[in-house]
């Protein structure tokens, strides 16, 4: 007698749990998306950039890169892994001293936390000085 294999309840316990974390992760990930584009909208218009430019992914990198006095060019090095960790605190360290900022807070909170440090320059008394 042949037997069909049974399926696993605890297989179809993990598809629920799958698909309802799927859906959280997701509309975390939009809402922070949302609050980095805030915080980048007033930078770039801050800087003499279009703030709708925020809103665009690929877009609001390469004229961060330009904010930060960098060809946006340089957009490509984020595609290359280990560059792109090293060239985005590169990019936060002189974005930081664009808008009058030092080393510790661009590392900490340009690169490590930053949508706090975007927030912090968008909307605190930081002017825009390209150096």
């Amino acid at each position: 007698m042949h037997i069909l294999p049974t399926e696993d309840p605890t297989d179809a316990a993990g598809n629920v749990y799958a698909a309802l974390f799927s859906g959280t992760t997701s509309v975390f990930a939009l809402i922070f998306y949302v609050i980095v584009v805030i915080a980048l909208w007033k930078v770039f218009t801050k800087a003499g950039h279009a703030g709708w430019l925020a809103l665009i992914p690929i877009v609001n990198l390469i004229f961060l890169i330009k904010i930060a006095g960098m060809s946006g060019w340089f957009v490509l090095l984020y595609l290359i892994p280990l560059v792109n960790i090293i060239f985005a605190i590169i990019v936060a360290v002189k974005l930081g001293k664009n808008f009058g900022k030092g080393g510790v807070f661009s590392f900490f909170l340009l690169w490590l936390f930053s949508f706090i440090g975007y927030f912090i320059i968008g909307f605190g008394s930081a002017q825009y000085r390209r150096v």
